[in-house]
């Protein structure tokens, strides 16, 4: 049966090495000003660095950050919809395309921004997908370095599966707005899975009712420690 972890940042690991970025995404859907709930918001953790919208006409239009009302937001989003992964969830600000900016020091094998942008250098990409693992996919950083022979950075793309179990949600969150879809809860102090939810055929990925967490199975717990690469925490998350 298998088992499944929260990943988080392994802080007593990451700090022996000096890496760090300062870097966003070649483009995102813009924020949204919803009419209905009121709410003006964009969302972070919905990254997929393998989408190119470079072809788009409106490309433009997906370079800066501002809130639009959701009629544009909604017409920018369809625009999208053909180029992402089929189970994309694409809420306001979900991001796209090459991490870009600049970035200095010694890079472990996984480097953390927050909690939901993950960096991995190729060599342990490769070697982890050696292994057999599922579902990791990786899109090359546009990170500029001063130092000669950089490392090469990989930025994974994570895609939504899985669900918060509804016990584990404080039973008074507002239902989610019928016209943007915001629904705002804090996340839980005991996350609990849906069991029904997970899939079966990936081995790392984010939850699809909160995307600043990222899930990986046993498998891929695993095959990280067999292979001696720091900088990831497990803690393991009940399913029910």
């Amino acid at each position: 049966m298998t088992r499944f972890f929260w990943l988080r940042e392994d802080e007593a690991a990451t700090s022996a090495f000096s890496g760090a970025f300062n870097a966003v995404h070649k483009w995102s859907l813009p924020g949204v000003t919803c009419s209905d709930c009121g709410a003006t918001w964009s969302s972070w953790g919905c990254h997929y660095p393998c989408v190119d919208l470079s072809k788009l006409p409106e490309r433009a239009e997906f370079e800066r950050a501002r809130p639009e009302p959701y009629p544009e937001f909604a017409r920018l989003r369809e625009r999208v919809r053909p180029l992402a992964p089929v189970n994309a969830v694409l809420p306001p600000g979900a991001a796209f395309g090459p991490l870009m900016g600049t970035a200095s020091g010694e890079f472990g094998p996984f480097t953390w921004q927050g909690t939901s942008l993950l960096l991995v250098r190729r060599d342990a990409l490769e070697r982890l997908q050696a292994t057999g693992v599922h579902g990791l996919v990786g899109a090359r950083t546009e990170l500029r370095f001063r130092k000669k022979d950089p490392p090469e950075l990989m930025d994974l793309q994570l895609e939504p599966h899985g669900l918060l179990h509804r016990d584990c949600i404080p039973s008074d969150t507002p239902p989610p707005c019928e016209t943007c879809g915001r629904r705002a809860f804090d996340r839980p102090e005991e996350p609990v899975l849906d069991a029904a939810s997970l899939p079966s055929d990936v081995d790392i990925f984010r939850l699809a009712n909160f995307t600043t967490m990222i899930v990986g199975t046993d498998r891929f717990v695993d095959a990280v420690k067999r292979l001696g690469l720091p900088g990831l925490s497990a803690e393991e998350l009940p399913v029910r």
